[in-house]
Formats: C-alpha cells, sequence, structure tokens
C-alpha cells in the first residue's frame, strides 16, 4: 500500500480537455514511428508534454475571505492601479491590477481568487500578442469575470497569449465560487489579471513565482489568527 499510495501521490492527474491532444499527440506518435521510428520517441516526447501541460494538481487553498489567492500558475507580471476593461463594468476609476502570467511549462487551469457570486462573464475578441506585454489586457482576446465578495465587486479576466488560441470557462453568472475553486482553463501560454476594490493591499512582488490556489497575492486586513485551508 505504502508503494501504491507514493505513485498514486506523484502522478498528477491529467484534465479532462486535455485527453483529445494527449491522445492526438500519441496518435501522431505511432505513425511517425511507422515511418521513420526514432520519430516515435520525438513524438512521446511531445505526449508526455502534453500530458505535462494539461496537469491539473490537488492544491490547499486557505480559507479567509480578506485573502486574494492566485488564480493561475506563473510568474508575478505586473502590480500596478490601472482603469478595468470597460466590459467588466466595474466603473472608471483605477484599480489594483495583479497580473500573473503563464508560459507553455505552466498548469493552466485557472481558478477562483475569493469567495463569492459571479454577477457577470463577458467574452471580447481580439488579437494573440505576448501575453507578457501590458499592452495584451487592451488587445488581445480575453474573458473577463466579474465577482461579488465580501469586499466589493473583484474581476477576474482571462487573457489570451502569443500561442493560447482558446480560452474556457465552465463558470456561469450567478453561480457561488469558493476560493481556490476550479472556474477555467487557458490553452498554450496566457495571463490572468485581477482587479481589486480599494482595501486591498498586494503581498507578492514582481517576478514571484505563484501558484494557483495557494499563493497569497493580496490582501484586504491583516493582524489576522490562524487561516484554515481546504484541499482540492
Amino acid at each position: 500500500m505504502s508503494l501504491f499510495n507514493t505513485v498514486r501521490n506523484t502522478i498528477v492527474p491529467v484534465h479532462k480537455e486535455g485527453y483529445p491532444f494527449v491522445a492526438a499527440f500519441f496518435v501522431a506518435s505511432l505513425v511517425l514511428g511507422w515511418i521513420f521510428e526514432p520519430l516515435f520517441w520525438i513524438g512521446m516526447i511531445f505526449t508526455l508534454w502534453c500530458a505535462y501541460f494539461f496537469r491539473d494538481p490537488e492544491r490547499v487553498t486557505p480559507q479567509d475571505d480578506d485573502l486574494v489567492i492566485s488564480p493561475a500558475d506563473g510568474k508575478v507580471s505586473a502590480i500596478q492601479m490601472v482603469t478595468p476593461p470597460a466590459e467588466l463594468n466595474l466603473g472608471p476609476e483605477p484599480m489594483l491590477r495583479i497580473s500573473v502570467f503563464m508560459n507553455v511549462f505552466n498548469c493552466h487551469v485557472n481558478r477562483a481568487p475569493m469567495r463569492g457570486r459571479i454577477v457577470s462573464i463577458n467574452y471580447r475578441s481580439g488579437s494573440f500578442v505576448n501575453a507578457e506585454l501590458d499592452k495584451a489586457s487592451e488587445d488581445n482576446e480575453r474573458n473577463g469575470l466579474v465577482i461579488e465578495t465580501g469586499h466589493g465587486q473583484i474581476g477576474v479576466v482571462q487573457i489570451a497569449g502569443l500561442v493560447a488560441r482558446r480560452i474556457l470557462c465552465w463558470a456561469n453568472p450567478n453561480e457561488p465560487l469558493d476560493a481556490g475553486e476550479r472556474f477555467g482553463l487557458i490553452r498554450f501560454g496566457s495571463r490572468l489579471d485581477v482587479f481589486l476594490p480599494a482595501g486591498a493591499a498586494p503581498r507578492v512582488s514582481l517576478g514571484q513565482t505563484a501558484v494557483a490556489g495557494e499563493t497569497v497575492i493580496a490582501e484586504f486586513a491583516s493582524a489576522k489568527g490562524p487561516i484554515i485551508s481546504r484541499r482540492s
């Protein structure tokens, strides 16, 4: 049992959205191997990478309504006051924006940064420039969620990147979300922006690595007691 548990805990499950891609890479490897055997092993490397890309690991999320949790794995690429996208209807005043950039090696499952109720979901078509660039917030294809929380409405925007060509969001308006709960996925490189109202203070630094569902990126209060965590 000990060996079984070790293997089970080591192998990270693949999200169901990745099954068709992993299968396609594997079939392509077989075909290429039939033509020229070394190509099979090259194809298998890409198949394993595809499975790694679509991994969906378990996360332990701090359960505190004053904390803002990272919605994505990746690098904190921006911390600044900016006007939120117009389609979010969060007003014309600048809000604290914390951006997390995901490269092709990061886990791309997106998680809710705070507990609340989804007020609206707004999709906007656009271009596919490098998501790490600041102009990607305005120019790129994106999908924005507005969530009503205990500290007011926040915005969470999924932004397509240079390679990304599909934004997935399986949440719906008026549905509740728990902090750390999965709500979407972006394929092959992208970015998540979180827009926070007054009172939120950053708890990360530029260039820091964030872990979706675990890393605290901002906080609305301090001097808190012990924080309960939830595994998901």
